[in-house]
Parts: structure tokens; C-alpha cells; sequence
């Protein structure tokens, strides 16, 4: 059994799969499985991903039978996964040749951790931004919400920069069975990380950016302007924040509630900023939702005071 399976969602990533598969393949640790998920593009990425499949054995390709989205595409990667562990990359993106190694590192010292968290580069069309989030640090559940409130008003809940244990991601499917049925490709990764944050008790982060984030693909979903798309992609916003309203207000602990719901109130404003901007022409609707804008954003203000006095008053 592999110790690591990488799982690559994948839907018209022609350009970019080689280097994706290229990175997995050439990781310094080897006992890796690397699972591509098809995900009934059209173009010809999973014939690429075929011709590595026959030189690679640990290239697995697993063929959903219509287009599920990027929540359900994962999943199905995972049911298919054979390791403890599992890393997500999305098939655009591309890892540092020792991601694996150095989270292998900090499993065979602690075969019990839920979370692997580390940072990352954004690959920009002339420079690298090098985003720095997580330190070399050790985290019970408490502790780790604490950490994430003092890093306020910035967010890291990328599915694509951690390592998760893979029964506590099957866990989360079992128990909240109408993520299974949600066919999101916005959002989804936020949605996924505020219910994660309730299963996961040992966590661990490191400082090294060893993941690869392409801002570069004009196919991704946080850079079109294709209307028909963005209509797609507002209804995707408002499925996850009503799963995440209804996940948020079963939450015990205050600070994590408050937490998730800062998070909440931040895709809220996304939402009414996507549908301003390029989805509604007419005048007083538009009004209406600068409006609607406005109250979201003095709650959000509200949250980030809350959290704020409760994270001071934590480290006193």
C-alpha cells in the first residue's frame, strides 16, 4: 500500500497536464499513487494521461460517466485510492519535486495526524508571488482555529495545499451525505475546509512552499468572464453558502462557529461582487444588491471585532 495517493481532477487541462503528471511522477519519495480523474472534458488530456499510465504503474485513471464537478470529481479519486494519505493537485498546477518527501517526513513521525498544511507559489505570467500563510507549527483542533483567527483578514482553505488522512475525508462524505450530490466547481473548496475544521484534531504545518499554483490558465473558473459560465458559477455560490449556512449554525464551539462564519460572510460578498459586475444589467436591482452588499459587509466587520477580542483575550 502507497503512503501518499495524489489525486488530479481532471476537465480540459490539455496545456497544462504533462508538467502536472511530470511532477508527480519525478517526486523524490516513490511510493505515491497518482489517480487522474476524468471528468468528461473534451479535449485531449486523458489521452495524455493514458501514455504516462503506460509507462508509470502507479498512474491510475478513473473515468466518471458524465461531468461531476470538481467536489464529486475528488471524491471519486479518494473511493479509488488505495494510501492512508491523500494530496490533491489540480491538473494546471504542478508540485515541487520533494512535496511528498517532506510531508512524508512529518507522517513517519506521527502516523496520527489528520492535516498537512504548507504554502505555496503563485505562478503569475512574469513573476512568482510567494504566499506565505502557514509556519513550522504543531496544532490540537482549538490551537489551530486560534492560529487562523490571528491570521485574519487572509484565508487558506485551497483543498490543493494540504494532506489529509483519508478516513477523515471519507468520514465527512458518510456523514453529510448531500455533499455527494452537489455539483460545484466554485466555492467548493471553502465549503469542504469549514467542515473539515470539525473532524480534525492533530494538525500539522510547515512553512516550505512546495505546491505550484497556475494563475496563468484562462480556462479557470476565477478568470473567465464568459456569461453563461459566471450564471453557472453564481448558482454554484449560492448552493455552497446554503449548505455551509445550514453546517455553520450546528457548530458548537464559538470560536470555530464564528470562524466559519467569517469565511461565510467573505463568499457572500463574492457572490453579490460576481452577479454585480457581470450578471445584472438592470438598475435597481443592481441598487438593491450594493444594499444587500453593505449589510454583509458591516456583519462581517461585526465577526472579524468578535474574533478579534476573543483572539486577544486567548493569549493573555
Amino acid at each position: 500500500m502507497s503512503k501518499i495517493s495524489i489525486i488530479l481532477p481532471t476537465y480540459n487541462v490539455e496545456p497544462y497536464i504533462e508538467k502536472a503528471l511530470q511532477s508527480c511522477i519525478n517526486q523524490t519519495f516513490k511510493d505515491i499513487e497518482i489517480i487522474v480523474v476524468d471528468d468528461c472534458g473534451n479535449d485531449k488530456s486523458i489521452d495524455i494521461a493514458k501514455e504516462y499510465a503506460k509507462k508509470d504503474e502507479r498512474i491510475k485513471i478513473v473515468h466518471n460517466e458524465k461531468n461531476l464537478g470538481l467536489l464529486r470529481a475528488r471524491y471519486e479519486g479518494v473511493k479509488a485510492s488505495h494510501s492512508f494519505y491523500i494530496m490533491f493537485l489540480d491538473p494546471d498546477d504542478y508540485l515541487e519535486l520533494n512535496a511528498c518527501e517532506e510531508c512524508v517526513k512529518i507522517l513517519d513521525s506521527n502516523n496520527d495526524v489528520d492535516l498537512i498544511c504548507f504554502n505555496y507559489n503563485n505562478i503569475k505570467p512574469t513573476y512568482i508571488e510567494k504566499f506565505d500563510f502557514f509556519t513550522d507549527a504543531k496544532f490540537n483542533q482549538e490551537e489551530f482555529v486560534f492560529f487562523l483567527i490571528s491570521r485574519l483578514t487572509e484565508y487558506n482553505w485551497n483543498i490543493w495545499s494540504k494532506i489529509y488522512k483519508k478516513e477523515i475525508y471519507l468520514k465527512i462524505f458518510e456523514e453529510n451525505e448531500k455533499l455527494k450530490f452537489l455539483r460545484i466547481n466554485m466555492a467548493e473548496d471553502a465549503l469542504f475546509f469549514v467542515i473539515c475544521l470539525n473532524y480534525i484534531n492533530n494538525i500539522q504545518t510547515i512553512s516550505q512552499k512546495i505546491y505550484n499554483y497556475n494563475t496563468c490558465n484562462l480556462n479557470s473558473s476565477t478568470k473567465t468572464i464568459d456569461i453563461q459560465k459566471n450564471i453557472s458559477y453564481a448558482k454554484d455560490l449560492d448552493n455552497c453558502m446554503n449548505f455551509m449556512s445550514i453546517f455553520i449554525n450546528q457548530i458548537d464551539n464559538k470560536f470555530l462557529f464564528y470562524y466559519c462564519l467569517s469565511i461565510f460572510y467573505w463568499l457572500k460578498m463574492h457572490y453579490f461582487d460576481l452577479v454585480y459586475k457581470y450578471l445584472e444589467k438592470r438598475f435597481l436591482h443592481k441598487f438593491k444588491l450594493r444594499i444587500e452588499r453593505k449589510m454583509v459587509k458591516i456583519k462581517k466587520r461585526k465577526v472579524y471585532r468578535i474574533l478579534k477580542e476573543k483572539n486577544v483575550s486567548s493569549s493573555l
